[in-house]
């Protein structure tokens, strides 16, 4: 019996995954009149121009649109560090995150000494922000912390469910399956205008299988835990006695103290020839070269820290953050004019590009990101999801107020 059920029902995405695909084409003009008008109501809003970094969610993946090229921007944050730090009493793998005032976003056409040309919109204007201090797990959740919280619980992953004839009695049995969403080399070079191409569909697919049945987590259990959809991450934040992170949190953090610097640890790539991050070499999505020392996922803290002591806060995974994602939201703090305090988001979500999807913001980047169409390793670059969509390519990391630490260093969270 499962101890974990207000989020057993699926999603809206996760039914439309289960209808075989010649029903969903008959259903094609109508969802297509609908997001017109969806983007209509919204004023016009202008879709975000990368999308391709973003695996498709469940219906996407059946309706097979075509999406637009992908490329990323820069950011040119200013970060003012705050200096006391509260001594880290009972809180092992996490560190302090001092807070203060910061540039928050990216440039559509990148700046400073490493310029690269963008076509993101999404992460503009520049708009300034201030943040609260806080906690910080100094890693992504791992494979093995998030077994402990599994077998503490019983919690079942949306990737895991078994959808039922009841929940969706127009689904053929054979459609009835779980599973998640993997990437897929191709074996040739293709094109980089359409992502369905390198994303696929696999019955099986879970955080304890991320590649579909025949893999495992045999000696991984320092990589980071992936296929965890928003509140399978929401679930395990709130047994440890923490919580997914704003994305501004994420984002001042990123910075590690740094000003206006293209990377979370400085303007050039490879300072001095170093890897600084996971990412992919090579010609993509064909093959990931491993040049830097990993082809494919890398177990966490292979890369050096950046100026907070936060690992892998570019490249390896995407994180999820707690923030609705819509394209035109920094286009509303910064019309307000002054200085956004702790910021959480919008109230409701809208992504021009899939109107009928719930989704919530991403940070980080990937071992997928690259520079010949997807460079969001940058930081103050965004990403997106639906909420109940899985990947073997994101994870997530918590963070906690002073309030919430003071009370997990007298004994009130579970041992991880």
């Amino acid at each position: 019996m499962r101890k974990f059920s207000n989020r057993d029902r699926p999603s809206r995405g996760r039914r439309c995954k289960l209808l075989r695909f010649h029903s969903v084409l008959r259903l094609l003009p109508v969802l297509l009149i609908m997001s017109a008008l969806a983007v209509s109501a919204a004023g016009g809003l202008e879709q975000p121009k990368c999308e391709l970094c973003t695996p498709p969610s469940r219906v996407a993946q059946l309706l097979a649109a075509n999406k637009s090229s992908a490329e990323t921007h820069r950011a040119t944050a200013v970060s003012d560090e705050q200096p006391s730090t509260p001594a880290n009493n009972g809180l092992p793998g996490m560190v302090w995150i001092p807070g203060g005032e910061f540039s928050m976003g990216a440039v559509m056409n990148g700046s400073g000494s490493s310029e690269m040309p963008m076509a993101s919109n999404d992460a503009g204007p520049i708009h300034r922000v201030f943040v609260d201090g806080f906690w910080m797990d100094a890693t992504t959740v791992t494979n093995e912390q998030f077994e402990k919280f599994v077998k503490a619980t019983g919690y079942v992953t949306i990737a895991e469910r078994t959808p039922t004839k009841e929940e969706f009695p127009t689904a053929p049995a054979e459609n009835l399956v779980a599973g998640s969403v993997v990437f897929a080399p191709t074996d040739h070079e293709v094109p980089l205008d359409n992502h369905f191409q390198w994303w696929t569909y696999v019955k099986g697919a879970n955080w304890r299988h991320p590649q579909g049945p025949e893999s495992d987590l045999k000696g991984k259990e320092k990589y980071p835990v992936v296929q965890i959809a928003y509140p399978d991450a929401e679930a395990y934040a709130k047994w440890a006695g923490k919580r997914l992170p704003t994305e501004a949190e994420f984002e001042f953090a990123a910075r590690g103290g740094l000003t206006g610097k293209t990377y979370t640890w400085g303007d050039e790539f490879r300072p001095g020839g170093k890897w600084m991050a996971n990412t992919w070499q090579g010609k993509f999505p064909v093959k990931d070269a491993g040049e830097d020392g990993y082809a494919g996922i890398a177990p966490v803290a292979r890369f050096p820290a950046n100026g907070y002591g936060l690992y892998d806060m570019a490249g390896n995974v995407w994180q999820w953050c707690s923030d609705w994602y819509r394209a035109d939201y920094y286009a509303q703090l910064a019309k307000t004019g002054g200085v956004a305090m702790n910021p959480h988001g919008p109230d409701s979500p809208f992504d021009p590009s899939e109107p009928n999807e719930k989704k919530r913001v991403h940070r980080g980047g990937s071992f997928l990101c690259n520079d010949q169409y997807c460079s969001r390793y940058i930081v103050g670059t965004r990403g997106k999801g639906e909420v109940n969509t899985g990947t073997n390519h994101l994870g997530f990391r918590c963070v906690m107020t002073t309030a919430s630490a003071a009370k997990t260093a007298v004994g009130a969270a579970p041992a991880r």
